[in-house]
């Protein structure tokens, strides 16, 4: 009767991943009782067939005789007089986590651990943040931001291992590590949540960005895009810095490599490729197809070796946060719905690089998407985007990245590369957003 319910549930969930095709099949994998009393907390792992194909997930479900009003929003069920509910939402049994974690316990195939050297108040209270996909985060206090990983992929989250072996490092610009949780259900292991830092009196640099960008607009035609906001070109500066210094950290924590010339063509030919198939979904894209196609081609051109490492790997200005003293670095995962080894695949810094440029592009204009008369304001957004792109590029450059010559003509591949993704996105789900991606591809006048 559980696995039923938990199939009409799940299906209404954001984070989960087959929404639109029936479920063939739901079954529990692993059941662990870890709070027997009323309220009861359970951790399960379940598998979710569809077309033949199997998904995994977690949940932490809660059982009450009587159920608050304030849970009936996570209520799964209920069967012979009990409530099953999303436990994530009961603060009353999440701190069960912060148990586990502080004693690094372990029960049946599940693992808890901490950092060496950190104490973790178990006392604290949970709060779930919204907007959530493919995880749910909870909140202790001010202290701690625990990831659940709704939808698990086998194998170590490159978040952990790349935060944890940056933190022994001693490295600036993240979050401090606290803890974790595991499952050896799969031969390699895999994560089931990640607790880090809570950064409570910082602000994210995508919100930062578009206060100078509505400053800047809000102010024309006296206000250039050095007055704007401040100025946001010398955060824009420090992010730079900040950005190469974990690159920096990065290579010397992780085993780094570098591509041939062939690997650089193979390189070359898949940015290629992807950008033929986007000309064929949207038409607009093939008015000027050929300034990508030229930058392709010079990357093929390129003699000298590429040096290749780990990487953020989907990095922008909403994974970066702007503390009172500096920035910070979040989310290491890589991008989402990737295969595992792919993130963890050794790439050009400048792929992280060329994504935050990009993210400069967005910035400075997807306030223009639904604007009844955008034209005035497209050189001010260039503006904006150019001024920015500069400092980033010249915080980088100071902070140890290496930018030359044969760096520039990658990273404009990577930019353009990035780009065609992005129009092939816009067109599927935000067509308004399209000329955001389209305006990558105009040559300058």
């Amino acid at each position: 009767m559980l696995e039923e319910l938990l199939a009409r549930w799940i299906t209404n969930q954001r984070w989960f991943a087959g929404k639109g095709r029936p479920i063939d099949s739901l079954g529990i994998e692993s059941d662990l009782t870890l709070h027997a009393e009323d309220p009861g907390l359970r951790h399960l792992i379940i598998s979710v067939w569809q077309a033949g194909s199997r998904d995994r997930y977690q949940l932490l479900l809660g059982s009450r005789a009587e159920l608050p009003e304030r849970l009936s929003h996570a209520l799964i069920g209920t069967h012979d007089g009990t409530h099953h509910y999303d436990a994530a939402h009961d603060p009353a049994l999440t701190r069960s986590l912060l148990e586990g974690m502080a004693t690094d316990r372990a029960w049946d195939g599940v693992r808890f651990g901490h950092m060496p050297g950190v104490d973790i108040d178990t006392s604290l209270r949970s709060l779930v943040l919204g907007a959530e996909q493919s995880n749910t985060s909870l909140v202790y206090g001010d202290a701690y931001i625990c990831k659940l990983f709704r939808r698990l992929i086998p194998g170590v989250n490159p978040e952990v291992e790349v935060v944890t072996a940056l933190a022994g490092r001693g490295a600036p610009h993240i979050a401090r590590p606290y803890g974790w949780i595991e499952t050896d259900l799969d031969a390699t292991g895999t994560t089931l949540a990640f607790m880090q830092e809570f950064l409570s009196t910082a602000n994210d640099g995508w919100g930062l960005a578009l206060a100078s960008v509505r400053d800047l607009y809000g102010s024309l035609p006296e206000v250039t895009a050095e007055q704007a906001g401040g100025d946001f070109a010398a955060e824009s500066r420090r992010l730079g810095v900040a950005t190469a210094r974990i690159h920096t950290e990065l290579a010397a924590a992780f085993p780094t490599d570098v591509m041939d010339p062939s690997e650089i063509r193979r390189m070359a030919e898949g940015f290629r490729r992807r950008l033929a198939l986007a000309t064929a979904e949207v038409p607009a894209l093939r008015e000027n197809a050929e300034v990508a196609d030229r930058a392709f081609l010079a990357v093929e051109d390129l003699s000298g070796p590429v040096p290749v490492q780990r990487v953020h790997g989907d990095y922008h200005l909403g994974q970066v946060m702007r503390t009172p003293t500096e920035w910070i670095v979040l989310d290491f995962e890589g991008e989402p719905g990737q295969p595992l080894a792919e993130r963890r695949a050794l790439y050009s810094p400048l792929r992280d690089v060329a994504g935050m440029l990009r993210s400069f592009e967005y910035a400075s204009r997807h306030l223009l998407a639904d604007h009844p008369d955008p034209k005035p304001l497209e050189p001010r957004a260039a503006e904006w985007a150019d001024h920015n792109k500069a400092a980033f590029l010249e915080g980088y450059a100071a902070g140890g990245g290496h930018l030359d010559a044969a760096d520039a003509t990658l990273l404009r591949a990577f930019e353009l590369s990035k780009a065609v993704y992005e129009v092939g996105y816009e067109a599927r789900n935000r067509p308004s957003w399209l000329p955001i991606p389209l305006a990558a591809f105009q040559e300058p006048e």
